[in-house]
């Protein structure tokens, strides 16, 4: 079988039935154009067109739609051809200086087909002329731009320019690094009929075969990442096009490979980049309901097991600078990468306090998708979690008949956290006061002068004194949900689903002095036990407990004497009086 390895035959194919199939661990089969869109991991259009060129057969090309994309193609290889051109005379050589120090040889320049837009805006446009080619197929193929007025120009000036190649390895677009000071520092060509970056893997023409043979591919982040690893001899290598993974470049990777290793960079955009292609389109935990769908059960599965890695790289190294420096390191990262399940979890979990009760539901929360699958993995994982969190695997089992995961409207990342019984992760899970007063906060903007100057050291849990103190800083609620991380926009999600606040202006601002004073009672209480329970054991001098002791009975005698009654309290009050 050509499909998988293997010592003994396995692949039948059928002359009368017109088909294939094999019986060993591919345990499938189809006709022609399925072994070829397999074969070449490429889509049934592609496979239809190249098995009707190898056959004599013309094809109806739906309304010329082939023919214009064919024109977009070959205007991108013509734009592709000067570039390169310029490259190489007086205007490219800040380029090549630039290429030298980044160690990139003159082999990876034209194996890539590096080139240079020259300054000005109209360089590609009178060479695009002089090839006779139709403008306005150049405007839609996003080399050249037109303005308002009508005038039009190039689309790239004064950048390094990388090729992006579909898998068939046509020019699709471009990719443009600013040489100077100027923003944005990377831009790729905008979406056109052929080129869009959510579906094409940056080096995939280059790698395809790689992949296929070592069954095993690398996706890293950037353009100097695959020119890097290709020049050292690492060809099974492509990029994301500096986003996280999609569904649809998931999906070509999935067809020729059963492994895969994410060398994302280690920065905080490639950590999340990388976690948020394992849940949206690798999927490494399916079986549970995530975002309202129903998913498969278990790791993935593809014919064969599909496997996932994750290379951890060093702080501060993305993979262009380690496998110039440090090329064993690479390789070993490489081969030998962390589970991407363990990275998931330890990611997760990591913007979490689980010293605390609420941390550790907060996390269980965000890790539902992984312990409430019903796959012959799932007690797998339960270990995982649970060492993650710090408690033992009865005391998680016990939590999840409580697991209620739904989906955000929102933000499909964030999950709105439903209530969860931690009872078997603590003792003590009772915060409502606290969410209630957050609650009240945070659905009345009007009472933000009210708690200016209440401090956050009254709130017993770190999410509300962190969430608290985020929301006087803020001055919308766009701008502090922009401004959280995950662990805590689920935390604020949690707290609006749940808001249940007096709707009389008057009733909220009663509700909240009431709730302040509470806190900051309960607060001063349990500091006062401290001092009290210190002077039985070493510590400060008994002199200066009391002073301290004398200190806080001051502050809740202030505390009780600022006590605000509510409406009714008042008017029976003045009542009373009269």
């Amino acid at each position: 079988c050509p499909f998988h390895t293997e010592k003994t035959p396995s692949f039948v194919v059928s002359p009368e039935r017109q088909s294939w199939h094999c019986f060993g661990a591919c345990a499938t089969g189809g006709d022609v154009f399925s072994f070829v869109m397999r074969m070449e991991g490429i889509e049934f259009r592609e496979a239809l067109r190249l098995l009707a060129q190898r056959a004599g057969v013309a094809m109806d090309r739906g309304g010329s739609q082939e023919g214009r994309y064919d024109a977009l193609y070959s205007v991108n290889q013509v734009a592709s051809g000067f570039f390169q051109e310029v490259l190489r005379t007086e205007q490219g050589r800040r380029a090549r200086e630039y290429l030298e120090r980044r160690q990139v040889s003159p082999q990876a320049v034209s194996q890539f087909g590096l080139g240079l837009s020259p300054p000005g805006w109209e360089g590609l446009k009178s060479h695009l002329a002089s090839h006779e080619v139709d403008l306005e197929q150049a405007v839609a193929a996003g080399v050249l731009r037109r303005a308002e007025d009508g005038w039009v120009g190039d689309f790239f000036h004064g950048r390094l320019m990388y090729p992006i190649h579909d898998r068939q390895g046509r020019v699709a677009g471009f990719g443009a690094r600013a040489l100077d000071d100027s923003m944005p520092k990377y831009i790729n060509t905008a979406s056109t009929p052929i080129f869009d970056k959510r579906s094409i893997l940056y080096g995939l023409h280059l790698a395809d075969g790689a992949i296929r043979g070592k069954q095993t591919g690398v996706v890293v982040e950037g353009y100097m990442d695959v020119i890097a690893a290709h020049q050292h001899g690492y060809d099974n290598v492509v990029a994301s096009m500096g986003t996280a993974l999609t569904e649809q470049q998931v999906a070509q990777l999935k067809a020729l490979a059963s492994e895969f290793v994410l060398a994302l960079d280690p920065d905080a955009a490639g950590q999340e980049a990388t976690l948020r292609s394992l849940e949206s389109s690798w999927r490494i935990f399916e079986g549970s309901r995530i975002d309202g769908r129903r998913r498969p059960v278990g790791p993935i599965y593809h014919r064969q097991p599909l496997r996932v890695g994750i290379a951890e790289l060093p702080e501060g190294r993305d993979p262009d600078a380690l496998i110039r420096e440090d090329s064993a390191a690479w390789e070993q990262l490489t081969e030998a990468p962390t589970p991407s399940e363990d990275f998931y979890i330890r990611s997760k979990v990591a913007g979490f306090d689980l010293s605390t009760t609420d941390g550790r539901s907060l996390a269980l929360q965000v890790l539902a998708p992984v312990v409430t699958s019903d796959g012959i993995s799932q007690h797998h994982y339960l270990q995982k979690v649970a060492e993650a969190l710090g408690v033992s695997d009865e005391a998680l089992r016990a939590s999840l008949g409580t697991l209620r995961p739904r989906p955000s409207r929102r933000q499909p990342d964030v999950r709105q956290a439903s209530e969860v019984s931690a009872s078997a992760l603590a003792e003590n899970p009772e915060h409502s006061l606290e969410d209630y007063t957050l609650s009240l906060l945070l659905s009345r903007p009007e009472l933000r002068e009210s708690a200016a100057g209440f401090s956050p050291e009254n709130f017993n849990k770190m999410e509300d004194r962190e969430l608290f103190t985020r929301w006087l800083g803020c001055t919308t609620m766009e701008e502090l949900a922009a401004a959280l991380e995950e662990p805590l926009r689920m935390h604020l999600s949690r707290l609006m689903e749940k808001s249940q606040v007096p709707t009389d202006r008057r009733d909220s601002e009663a509700a909240l002095s009431q709730c302040l004073r509470r806190l900051e009672e309960r607060h001063l209480r349990r500091l006062q036990e401290s001092l009290l329970a210190s002077e039985d054991g070493e510590g400060p001098p008994a002199k200066e407990i009391e002073a301290k002791v004398a200190e806080v009975n001051s502050q809740l005698k202030a505390v009780f004497a600022r006590r605000v009654l509510s409406p009714t309290e008042s008017l029976e009050r003045t009542v009373t009086t009269i």
